[in-house]
Order: C-alpha cells, then structure tokens, then sequence
C-alpha cells in the first residue's frame, strides 16, 4: 500500500526520507533534553515546612527523602516521643506538597506533551506523598505530664497513631522517575 506520504513514496525520494529520519531524529534530541531538564530542575527541588510552634523544621527533596532538619528552642522541652511525632508531622507536611511542585516543572518545562506518563508519573507521587488537608501545621504538643508523687514512675506520654500512608515499601523506587 503506498498512499500519499506513505513509505512508496518514501522509496521514490530518498531525499524526502532522508530529510524526514533527520526532522524525527531532531524532534527526538530536543524532546530528551526537556526531560533532561525537567528532570535536573525536579532533583534541586527542595520543600520545607515547620511545625506550628516553630519547634521543629523539616526540608525534603522531591524524592521524599529528608535532606535537612532543624530544631527551635522550644524542642528541648518536648519528651523525646512528642519529638519523634513532630518530626514525622512535619516530615509528611513538606512531603505533601511534592507532587503539585512536581507537577508544576514538568508543565514548565515540557507544556502538554505526553500527558499519559505525566499524569501516571504523578498519581504516583500523590498516593505516596498526599496532600495533608485541612492542615496548616503539626498540632502543638500537649504539655509535659506533671512530676509523680516521690517513689512513682510518672506516666508514658500518649503516643499519636501511626499514619501509614506515608510509609514507601521497601521495594519500592524512591525516584519520582
């Protein structure tokens, strides 16, 4: 079959094909060194958020991973426990906003092309960083429990429940390409 534009006339004109496979290789490079660049902008990004107290400041990068954490004053009070929680509060609050930074490059950087990968490419940062609604910041911590009567243990701090859906697999790519 070899309709209008089709490889017969493709065989007919070498030349033709020649410039074609050249327009094709080129759109290719230029494509690649977008994703490049896409990619190099989305490694540098970096999110920070802070406890409401400001005991507590966290930054990550757009992997997820933690890349600095810093303490206020007002951390030295808090039980170790309450701190912990804090710290993952606030880990998850900076990591909530990975895939809208994310999303924001690519649009940036490559526009409407191939929508498809982009979209799968962030659902997947969303279901592994989701957005923390109706949150500004960690709730401050309780304070600490009062001094036991001499010869008591005082009593363990409540301890916040797990929030799971933070937690990657163990198998799981930590690279949001």
């Amino acid at each position: 079959m070899t309709g209008a534009n089709g490889l017969g006339d493709l065989m007919r004109d070498p030349e033709e094909a020649e410039r074609r496979l050249d327009q094709w290789a080129t759109g290719l490079e230029e494509k690649a060194q977008r994703y490049a660049a896409a990619q190099e902008r989305t490694e540098q990004l970096r999110l920070t958020a802070s406890s409401s107290d400001g005991a507590v400041k966290v930054t990550v990068g757009a992997d997820g991973g933690v890349t600095a954490i810093d303490f206020g004053n007002k951390a030295r009070t808090y039980p170790l426990e309450e701190l912990s929680r804090q710290i993952l509060a606030t880990m998850h609050q900076a990591q909530s906003g990975i895939a809208t930074q994310v999303a924001e490059v690519m649009q940036e950087s490559l526009g409407d092309e191939d929508q498809e990968t982009r979209a799968l490419m962030i659902g997947t940062l969303r279901s592994r960083f989701p957005e923390i609604e109706d949150e500004e910041s960690p709730a401050p911590p309780p304070p600490p429990p009062p001094p036991a009567p001499s010869g008591e243990a005082p009593p363990p701090p409540p301890q916040a429940p797990r929030d799971k859906r933070h937690e990657a697999p163990d198998d799981e790519e930590n690279s949001p390409w």
